[in-house]
C-alpha cells in the first residue's frame, strides 16, 4: 500500500506561530488524507517531542528562531519511517544543499502555492524527492564525486551552518569599523545581551575567538564588505 493510500501524519517546525496556524489549517483541511501529529516552534521543543509522535512527514523551517535546524536534522531522523521536507525562506543554494547531505528529502519555499505544499508532502510521504533540477543535479555529482558527501570541504559546512541573523551579524561586524558592542546592538535593534549570546555562538561555529580574528574570517570568506576596519577597535570588543 502506497503511503498516500492512508492518512499521513505530518509534523511542523517552524519558529512563527501565523505560519503553523495557516499550515495546520491547510493539511487539517485534507483530512483523513492527511493530519497534523504536533508542532514545534523550536530545537528544543522538536526533540522533546519527535521520539513520541513518529510522523511520516516532518515540515522543517531552517531557522528556528536563529538557531539553524540543520543541526537537528540528523536527530529527527533517527526514527526510519519519518522523512523530512525543508520549507524555508533561505536563498542560500550551500545551507539547501546541505540540508539535503544530512538526511532532506525535500526542499520547498514558503512562498509555494497551497497546492504545491499539498503536493510536496504527499510526494515526501510517498518516498519521493522534492528537488529542483539544479539542487539534483549538484547532490548527484556529489555523491558521484572521489570526495565522499560526508566529507564536505569543512569551511563549506561552517559557512553554511550559519543562520540568516548570524550572517547579518557578521556583516555588521564586518561594516563595523570596530565600533562597540552597544553600537553593534543598536543598529541591529537587539540588546548588547542578544548581541553577545550571538556573537559566543558565531565564535564556536567559525572556530574564531574574538572580534578580531571575526573580522579576519569574514574578510577571508567575503562575508561583509572589504572596507577598512579600525583593527585596534576590533580588538578592544570581544
Amino acid at each position: 500500500m502506497k503511503q498516500s493510500e492512508k492518512t499521513i501524519r505530518v509534523m511542523l517546525i517552524d519558529d512563527h506561530q501565523t505560519m503553523l496556524w495557516g499550515l495546520v489549517k491547510l493539511i487539517e483541511s485534507e483530512k483523513p488524507r492527511m493530519e497534523v501529529v504536533g508542532t514545534a516552534r523550536s530545537s528544543e521543543e522538536a526533540l522533546e517531542k519527535i521520539g513520541s509522535l513518529c510522523p511520516d512527514v516532518i515540515l522543517l523551517d531552517l531557522d528556528l528562531g536563529g538557531t539553524s535546524a540543520l543541526d537537528i536534522l540528523p536527530t529527527l531522523l533517527l526514527n526510519p519511517a519519518s522523512r523530512v521536507l525543508v520549507f524555508t525562506g533561505e536563498r542560500d543554494q550551500a545551507i539547501l544543499d546541505l540540508a539535503v547531505f544530512r538526511g532532506a528529502r525535500g526542499v520547498l519555499r514558503k512562498d509555494a502555492s497551497a497546492e504545491q505544499v499539498l503536493k510536496a508532502i504527499e510526494k515526501t510521504a510517498d518516498g519521493e524527492i522534492w528537488l529542483d533540477r539544479e539542487t539534483l543535479g549538484r547532490v548527484f555529482s556529489e555523491f558521484m564525486s572521489p570526495k565522499p558527501a560526508s566529507k564536505l570541504d569543512p569551511e563549506t559546512e561552517k559557512l553554511a551552518s550559519l543562520t540568516p541573523r548570524e550572517r547579518k551579524i557578521i556583516h555588521a561586524v564586518a561594516e563595523g569599523n570596530g565600533a562597540h558592542n552597544k553600537a553593534l546592538a543598536d543598529r541591529l535593534f537587539i540588546s548588547e545581551h542578544t548581541l553577545r549570546n550571538h556573537l559566543t555562538a558565531i565564535y564556536q561555529k567559525l572556530g574564531v575567538s574574538n572580534r578580531l580574528e571575526l573580522y579576519v574570517y569574514a574578510a577571508k570568506h567575503q562575508l561583509g564588505n572589504s572596507g577598512a576596519m579600525d583593527i585596534s577597535g576590533a580588538q578592544a570588543v570581544s
